[in-house]
Formats: C-alpha cells, structure tokens, sequence
C-alpha cells in the first residue's frame, strides 16, 4: 500500500511556553533540531535522534514532534511491529504501532502526549490503518513520576485515548504477565472487514479465547 503523509503543526500554548507540535517530520529536518538531555527513557538523547531519524526515512515510518523552539522535547513514533513481535506476523501493511511516546521530564503535565497523538490523528491517511500500542509497566517512569502502577496506567490510557486508542483483549504472553500491561488499539474508518479479522487472529492464538 501508497504511505500518505500530511504535515501538520500548531501551536500548544502551556503556562510558561508556546510549543511547536508537528509531523510527519522528514528525516532531513529531524536531524537539523537539538534533542533534550531528558528525552533518556529508552537510550541516550543523541542515539535516540539518530534512531528517530531513521524511522522518519522508512516509507511507513512517522515521527511527530514536539519542540520548544529549535529543540525536540517530545515525540512519538509510528512504523511497522518489530519482525519479533507477534503483530508482525500477519505482514499487513496497514498495521502500524505507535512504538514510543515521550516527554522529556520539564514538560510533562502539559498534554504534550494527548497533542502528539491528537496531531497524528489529523491525517486523513491514519483511517486506513490499524494503530496498535503494547503497554509494559515496566517501561514506565514510575520513579521519577510517583505514581505507582496503576495510576500511571489511568495516566497513560487516558492519553492514548486523546489519540483514539482505546483498550482491546488479548491472549499475548508478555502482556498477560502483569494485569497493569495492556494492547491499546485505533481502528481507523476506512479498515476492511478481512484486515479486522486478519488482527483479531493475531490478538488471540487461543481459538478458545477467542
């Protein structure tokens, strides 16, 4: 399938700054902003950058951004499942997962995420997709937040809501493994019947659970 991008920006006004929140961003002009020193909660902010601006490169790949001037202080990433994972089985083509989320830590309790993720949903192209996220607690800033577990799942379903995404069963080992991890599904308009179905044989292997 043809991977449409439209590029979208507003401005997010906070109490103390006006944000810039946009994307798809092009690798190109990814690579041109400063990445924030908080933006560590999967690797260092430089490898993270380049590890974003090859996503941004890839054909399925969307990158939205939020930046407080000329320096990236959130994101959130759309592509292809890991081949490892189980979602990547069925090869479909408009099955993406919204891989990774992030603010860095001066910004959070903003709604920068919920503008992240209602920004993406602005393309009229996220219809043709199946948008699936897998939640871990374990990839949590329970420390640094002090929520405990289940407050920071309130927290976060809350703000894949803002984007659509909302709460689907599954019988995925990793995610049954802790009642707090959950799959968090958007089904956009346009998602025919057979790919819906496809989907549902990959969120249950279980015929019995079904």
């Amino acid at each position: 399938m043809k991977h449409k991008k439209t590029y979208y920006k507003k401005r997010w006004k906070t109490k103390d700054e006006t944000l810039i929140i946009e994307g798809p961003v092009s690798s190109q002009r990814l690579a041109e902003f400063h990445f924030h020193d908080g933006l560590v909660a999967f690797r260092p902010p430089t490898e993270q950058k380049k590890a974003l601006v090859e996503i941004a490169s890839l054909e399925e790949g969307r990158i939205i951004i939020a930046r407080d001037e000329d320096t990236v202080i959130g994101y959130a990433t759309f592509l292809y499942p890991d081949p490892l994972e189980r979602w990547s089985e069925g090869n479909m083509d408009n099955l993406l997962e919204l891989g990774a989320i992030e603010v860095a830590a001066p910004y959070r309790g903003k709604a920068v995420g919920k503008q992240l993720l209602k920004l993406a949903m602005m393309d009229d192209a996220m219809e043709d997709y199946i948008i699936i996220t897998t939640e871990y607690y374990w990839h949590w800033d329970l420390k640094g937040t002090g929520l405990n577990v289940w407050e920071y799942r309130k927290v976060m379903e809350k703000m894949m809501n803002a984007g659509g995404l909302i709460w689907y069963a599954t019988d995925d080992p990793e995610i049954c493994s802790h009642p707090a991890n959950c799959l968090m599904v958007r089904i956009g308009k346009r998602v025919d019947q057979a790919s819906i179905e496809k989907f549902d044989r990959l969120r249950f292997r279980n015929r019995f659970m079904y």
